[in-house]
């Protein structure tokens, strides 16, 4: 399912992976062929608490690393950007424990849609949408965890030069769809990512709406490199494709619970 893309524009996408699990850390623990981005006040969650292997590392020292940069944790999470990397590392991680999952890097290769009605909106008018939704989609998960997933937008309005959140809205005012925009003009890349509907409007075009709009803004912005991840496993990588976008790699998702 991937599609061909240059080698410097899949550079520009891998350092702005990079770059965004960086810049939005707590602290970051570099060690060669990688770093752990860390942060204490999000423990709950794993976008905030992980390993990310973005060169060239010694496999069979991976667990142990990961053990020794994680194991405060309840979880281990470790992504691998390289192919070539992941398939090296992946028997160490196993023979550990870990699970291999993979997450798609896809490109916008459509033409730039007109904007969508989406408007940028701060956290407070997230908090109880998004408190809702994490509801949804983690049965029995615990008011803390919650707090930590949904407040870590804090600290990602640090993970580019101008961080927008979008939300499409009912005719009655309800938030209905939302999702983050992180612009970085000067490098001319733009990040979509946790494009997410509110149960009660879903199959109503809100989340066209808000996509639509975060894609004007970026080429608007100067932005010609636009791109979001999405799970391999599930389903709203398809919808993606269909408005545009085409898989161009797969981070390698690692994790032992």
């Amino acid at each position: 399912m991937t599609s061909a893309a240059p080698g410097a524009e899949l550079r520009r996408i891998h350092d702005s992976v990079s770059g965004f699990h960086r810049r939005q850390a707590g602290r970051v623990v570099d060690f060669p062929g990688g770093f752990a981005a860390l942060d204490d006040r999000y423990t709950h969650s794993r976008g905030n608490n992980h390993v990310l292997v973005d060169g060239s590392t010694d496999p069979e020292a991976l667990p142990a690393r990961a053990e020794e940069l994680l194991g405060h944790l309840p979880y281990r999470l470790v992504y691998v950007v390289d192919d070539e990397v992941a398939a090296a590392c992946r028997g160490p991680l196993e023979r550990a424990g870990y699970t291999h999952a993979a997450t798609y890097l896809m490109r916008h290769t459509g033409p730039v849609p007109a904007h969508g009605g989406a408007r940028q909106v701060g956290l407070e008018e997230l908090r109880a949408p998004a408190s809702e939704a994490w509801r949804r989609f983690v049965p029995g998960v615990s008011d803390e965890e919650v707090h930590h997933l949904v407040e870590r937008r804090l600290a990602r309005l640090g993970a580019a030069d101008d961080v927008r959140f979008l939300a499409a809205y009912t005719e009655d005012g309800e938030v209905a769809s939302w999702a983050d925009l992180y612009l970085d003009p000067a490098a001319g890349i733009a990040r979509i990512e946790d494009l997410v509907t509110a149960e009660a409007h879903l199959g109503q075009g809100h989340a066209g709406r808000v996509l639509d709009t975060a894609l004007h803004l970026a080429a608007e912005a100067g932005c010609d490199l636009r791109f979001l991840s999405a799970n391999e496993a599930n389903w709203p990588h398809r919808w993606y494709g269909r408005k545009g976008f085409a898989v161009v790699d797969t981070i390698h998702c690692f994790e032992r619970v």
